[in-house]
């Protein structure tokens, strides 16, 4: 399996962006901590599908998630897994394109990892967004009710896309607070590398 040493290789070879790498950082983290928190057996796979989710978007903003199939069909072989395949699986490309679902792709989230994808995407936004109008610009103090403030505060963080965020946690079979919440804590195990 491919390790988050790797991911974060593979990433800088395509994208250079300060405030790109950090969120693809941070997208990272609340998948693996979304996957201890489900049990799932590999956290660090849901944790390499989130440090690549963006792999395409800064060298084409217009063509997101379709070309992060090319990039990644022809990265396989850079990346072998010693039995002849490669650590860039189809199950890894298939969970990158499904959080454009119907945004900028028609590849839709079935998988439990491709529907936590989906929504922390956008809600890590927010919840960063939310972190830089506090005194603190921090995670670390934020309450539950100061981003379910700011949830519906619409003109607020306005490119974070909240029909998708309450989509993606009713795909998830989650109450809307636990997912937001659930990310805060996410975003606290780690949150000098996601800037917050």
């Amino acid at each position: 399996v491919m390790k988050i040493e790797q991911a974060k290789e593979l990433l800088s070879k395509y994208v250079k962006g300060e405030t790109l790498v950090r969120h693809c950082t941070t997208v990272s983290v609340a998948m693996k901590y979304w996957a201890e928190l489900l049990g799932e057996s590999d956290p660090e796979f849901w944790e390499c599908v989130g440090m690549l989710h963006d792999i395409d978007f800064e060298q084409y903003p217009n063509e997101h998630c379709v070309k992060a199939k090319d990039i990644l069909e022809k990265e396989k072989p850079n990346y072998p897994d010693g039995n002849g395949g490669s650590l860039i699986t189809d199950e890894m490309i298939h969970a990158i394109q499904s959080h454009g679902w119907k945004i900028c792709c028609d590849v839709e989230p079935t998988a439990q990892m491709e529907k936590v994808l989906y929504t922390v995407d956008e809600l890590t936004g927010l919840i960063f967004a939310c972190a830089m109008a506090r005194p603190s610009k921090s995670v670390m103090d934020m309450e539950l009710k100061s981003v379910t403030k700011i949830f519906k505060t619409l003109n607020f963080a306005a490119g974070c896309n909240r029909e998708v965020i309450k989509a993606g946690a009713q795909m998830m079979g989650r109450d809307l607070d636990d997912v937001i919440w659930n990310c805060v804590l996410a975003m606290r195990t780690q949150h000098e590398a996601c800037g917050v």
